[in-house]
């Protein structure tokens, strides 16, 4: 019978269905990181248990440290605090730990896949809801809970409900100037963000298969943001030459015995799906989000929508989205105030990301009324970045180079908005308060369109600042 990419994997790790109707799923690979996954070790030593399988956990910081000064002990006590328990802990329970200036740390999802530890094939559980991203290697990658999280350790699996899964079709070529951070903001507007709920998304296409890995990285991580469960994209030739050289990965025979195991995982080209849809790539403009979802997103030659063109509980929710963010009513979504440009994050902190927009950085300038920054999804990507010369580009153009870390993301950490100011943001989510202050503002988009809005000190497009 042919199958999807979700069914061979779940097949191969479910241990048994449950009492209650779930199905009881091996982890093969668990990460963990100091802000969800302390308090996990003190509920098992609670009940007298152990890590069942250490060597199949890896833990790294990222959430709460810093970016300016990674100094020991740290400024802000609880950071302090809740790290060294994670080191602890690890220590403890003879975990691997990537801690700072250990050459591996940073943003979890983008540790484990540059250093060949996410693997097409596996079930990959986190203690954070964009575990998503590891799906980009054909896997099925899933965000938990705290509790979720203590009972992984103590037995490796996880209880959960099978999800239907929706086939996700991109197909055609991008135009100048649009990128993956495009595409899933552009898929999150048309199917909202309740629509992936009880699905698993299937990203395919010849637009996804034309895709790097970093790429495809960027568009499973915001699975999570569309309602999805996970969502994940079939393993091929550009999988296993991502992985082939990573550090954690078999090399010689071996590795071409574990390319043919995960060529097989891919769906079958028969599969069936519970929901298909398709996109035209050239449909997809530049996109930018105008309220307090991903899904209020409109592209950068559009106006902001009016209450009067939604209906019911829609028109109350533009209105609000438009009260909180300042803005009137079809007003154009470029030439919006920023104060604060942010590039980064486990949606776009890899070194591709950064290329790209040193590329065009290049004789250009922040403009006087922005602070921007750029921070480094992992120490691995700092060291490239440093290497190739990207942060003195950066710097020369005004932006501030930082250590690796969640950094404003989500504002766990020293880096916050002030006030009600507009931050031009190419991480993932835009919620009331999501960086750090309750009154300030967040807009979406690619780091390069970050870079552009930076320079002019207002949305703008990256193919006009640019010349794309």
């Amino acid at each position: 019978v042919a199958k999807n990419l979700f069914q061979k994997v779940w097949g191969n790790h479910v241990v048994r269905q449950l009492d209650s109707g779930q199905y009881q799923i091996f982890m093969a690979l668990h990460l963990i990181h100091e802000v969800t996954s302390p308090q996990a070790f003190g509920m098992l030593k609670d009940k007298g248990l152990k890590v069942a399988y250490p060597r199949r956990t890896y833990a790294t910081v990222d959430h709460i440290i810093p970016t300016d000064n990674q100094a020991r002990p740290l400024d802000d006590d609880m950071a302090e605090k809740m790290i060294q328990v994670l080191s602890d802990a690890a220590a403890e329970n003879d975990i691997e730990f990537f801690a700072p200036e250990s050459g591996s740390q940073g943003i979890v999802h983008v540790v484990s896949p540059e250093l060949g530890l996410t693997q097409p094939g596996m079930t990959i559980c986190c203690g954070d809801s964009h575990t998503a991203t590891h799906g980009a290697f054909g896997c099925i990658a899933l965000g938990i809970g705290t509790s979720q999280v203590r009972d992984v350790l103590a037995s490796q699996t996880l209880a959960m409900d099978p999800l239907k899964v929706r086939q996700i079709n991109v197909e055609g070529e991008l135009t100048a100037g649009v990128t993956a951070k495009d595409v899933i903001l552009h898929i999150i507007r048309q199917l909202g963000v309740n629509g992936g709920v009880g699905y698993a998304y299937e990203y395919a296409g010849s637009t996804v298969e034309n895709m790097t890995m970093e790429e495809r990285m960027t568009i499973c991580n915001m699975s999570i943001e569309g309602g999805a469960r996970c969502g994940y994209i079939n393993p091929d030739e550009t999988t296993f030459e991502f992985l082939r050289g990573k550090e954690r990965v078999p090399v010689g025979e071996e590795f071409d015995r574990d390319v043919e195991k995960w060529r097989a995982y891919a769906s079958d080209p028969d599969a069936e799906y519970d929901d298909v849809v398709t996109f035209n790539a050239a449909d997809i403009q530049p996109t930018v989000t105008w309220g307090v979802t991903p899904a209020q997103a409109i592209s950068i030659t559009e106006n902001v929508p009016s209450p009067e063109d939604a209906q019911g509980l829609e028109k109350s929710l533009v209105t609000d989205a438009l009260d909180y963010m300042q803005l009137d009513a079809d007003q154009p979504i470029k030439g919006t105030k920023i104060d604060v440009a942010f590039i980064g994050s486990c949606t776009n902190g890899r070194l591709s990301d950064f290329e790209s927009v040193a590329d065009l950085l290049v004789g250009k300038k922040v403009a006087d009324t922005v602070r921007a920054i750029a921070v480094p999804g992992s120490e691995k990507v700092d060291q490239e970045a440093r290497a190739a010369g990207l942060d003195k580009i950066f710097e020369d153009a005004g932006f501030e180079w930082r250590m690796p870390g969640c950094s404003m993301c989500l504002a766990m950490n020293p880096d916050k908005l002030v006030g009600d100011e507009v931050c031009a943001s190419s991480s993932n989510r835009n919620f009331i308060g999501r960086q750090g202050s309750p009154t300030g503002r967040t807009i979406l988009m690619s780091p390069i369109m970050v870079a552009a809005s930076a320079i002019e000190g207002q949305v703008a497009d990256a193919r006009e600042v640019f010349e794309l």
